[in-house]
């Protein structure tokens, strides 16, 4: 697939590549990232940049001793490759995985380098969405040290569920978390242990059902859940 051909598949993504110049346009290629697959890894050298047009992914930050924690995610369209560019640094600071198929149409660092300091509208898009990214992660954070495990996933299925049209004027009659228990884990910042404990007493109490090994849960349940989550922070 061509630049060309994303674009017309995916309209939105002309409002960053409108501005691309020809030469560097030629030299963009298209590649798709599997589900569950890593988009880059943590300390790799960065020789590109790319735009995701299509997809969800996770960034997370692998430790020495295996443990994950999830830092964000984020969907299309977005950017890879951005903060350590930004930043003039050669090596990445996280790892990002696809949680679904992404399309990413990438350009050499080099022609991104190139294109970032002489076109103000790219470079406009990208400090936006890096100044975004900034601005969310420092609402929330320090909230894993100070809330209990009940709030913390409570709190992200509300999240999910907003995000995944619970309050649009047609919400779904249910959602199903699509994440895996070590997802959850990752992105919650609790152990399998505490996350096990958890889910099953939150499920007692009746905030969700499970549909084979996944959160799922109604309008009505996600509505509980908000309600919860607002007593909480009055107490």
């Amino acid at each position: 697939m061509t630049l060309t051909e994303l674009e017309e598949k995916v309209p939105a993504l002309k409002e960053y590549t409108k501005t691309m110049p020809p030469e560097i346009r030629s030299r963009c290629t298209v590649r798709t990232h599997a589900a569950g697959s890593i988009i880059h890894q943590k300390d790799m050298e960065l020789n590109y940049f790319g735009i995701v047009a299509a997809g969800e992914n996770r960034v997370i930050n692998e430790f020495e001793n295996g443990n994950v924690y999830m830092i964000e995610g984020n969907k299309a369209i977005d950017f890879i490759g951005e903060v350590t560019i930004l930043a003039g640094m050669p090596r990445t600071s996280v790892t990002i995985e696809a949680v679904t198929d992404n399309v990413v149409a990438y350009i050499s660092r080099r022609d991104a380098q190139q294109w970032l300091s002489e076109d103000m509208n790219i470079l406009r898009l990208t400090a936006r969405h890096t100044a975004f990214k900034l601005y969310r992660s420092s609402y929330t954070n320090g909230a894993k040290l100070f809330y209990p495990p009940s709030y913390l996933l409570l709190d992200y299925l509300v999240r999910y569920g907003r995000q995944n049209g619970m309050e649009s004027a047609r919400p779904p009659k249910t959602i199903t978390v699509g994440r895996t228990r070590q997802m959850l884990q990752e992105e919650i910042g609790v152990n399998v242990k505490t996350l096990n404990r958890t889910i099953r007493q939150l499920r007692e109490e009746g905030f969700f059902d499970i549909c084979k090994g996944k959160l799922s849960f109604t309008g009505e349940q996600y509505r509980a859940a908000m309600d919860w989550l607002e007593s909480a922070k009055d107490k």
